[in-house]
């Protein structure tokens, strides 16, 4: 049997998990890099039978699976993985299996990039690395109000981390309802235009969907404050790229951080590198040491119960998972 293990960009699958026993009985091969695209996928996975997946890094629409004739088996990291067309590898009789995976991570970082945000970090960083010193004057996050777009597990953490620091705590999602608001003890947005307009600090913790695919466009950026700032530590598609590139060319907002691109990794010259006032980061939400630990040992852990005949934890095209 012969396992690829896709995405570890930084080379450390083997340190977070056990892979011996695996290995005892199948040829295991890792890839750093990522592949240029759909062609290149099938082209160098044809040969395998299990597929091991970080999640969302690459994408296996119908297409590619059904052009994997030796494919028997997908390990993604996470119990969702918008990346897979879960009803193709049904159809085409592949399995597809998850992990857990502890979301705290994400919240952190996107805390973390608000208040680097709000103190204009990065510049003031660049400034004093090459000999300067002061170039700004950054804002108290005490007294500032935080809206979020979305209160499910990862919303709900950053409601508690900007309550912490002092701020007014709004939130709003198309099916949130006061009595959530409520008992997360945070204030309800009755519209999207009404947490856009009240928010100094705007943070998306919504899944992408029909319903949130291009969510924040121009209009949206239009209504909110001249000096607020946008983070996305979500999905890139719920916020439109060019407009929001084009808000901070002309001002029309303060300034934004992001962690998500709707092309990754990110091109070289692509127009976010030169937007102002933008601070970005790799897709870093889930990147960190006590996640790793869970990804891998877990996908081990899968591959070991699939070899032995044993239940595995199950992806379906059914399945619906909270964010």
């Amino acid at each position: 049997m012969r396992i690829a293990v896709l995405d570890d960009f930084q080379g450390v699958a083997r340190e977070f998990a056990d892979w011996s026993r695996v290995e005892e009985r199948a040829q295991v091969t890792t890839y750093r890099s990522p592949f240029v695209g759909p062609d290149d996928v099938v082209a160098e996975l044809q040969p395998y039978d299990v597929i091991c997946v970080m999640r969302e890094r690459t994408a296996f629409p119908a297409e590619v699976i059904s052009s994997l004739p030796n494919l028997k088996l997908i390990v993604t990291t996470g119990m969702s993985n918008a990346a897979i067309d879960l009803k193709a590898a049904e159809a085409a009789g592949i399995l597809v299996c998850g992990t857990h995976s502890p979301g705290h991570a994400t919240a952190e970082l996107a805390f973390g990039l608000i208040i680097a945000a709000a103190r204009n970090l990065a510049p003031e960083v660049r400034s004093l690395n090459i000999g300067g010193w002061q170039v700004d004057v950054g804002r108290d996050l005490r007294g500032a109000t935080l809206g979020i777009v979305g209160l499910g597990r990862l919303g709900s953490q950053v409601a508690a981390f900007g309550k912490v620091f002092g701020m007014d705590v709004m939130a709003w999602s198309e099916n949130l309802s006061a009595v959530r608001c409520a008992d997360v003890g945070v204030r309800w947005a009755a519209s999207l235009d009404a947490l856009l307009g009240a928010s100094d600090v705007l943070t998306i913790h919504t899944r992408l969907s029909d319903r949130t695919c291009g969510l924040i466009g121009s209009r949206e950026l239009g209504l909110m404050k001249r000096d607020a700032l946008l983070i996305n530590t979500s999905r890139a598609g719920i916020v439109d790229t060019m407009a929001l590139i084009g808000a901070l060319a002309d001002g029309q907002i303060a300034g934004a951080a992001i962690d998500v691109y709707d092309e990754e990794p990110l091109p070289a010259g692509h127009p976010l590198h030169t937007a102002p006032n933008l601070l970005m980061t790799p897709h870093l939400g889930y990147v960190t040491r006590e996640t790793y630990s869970v990804f891998y040992r877990e996908t081990v852990e899968d591959l070991e119960a699939y070899l032995d005949g044993e239940p595995i934890r199950l992806l379906t095209s059914v399945r619906v998972e909270a964010t």
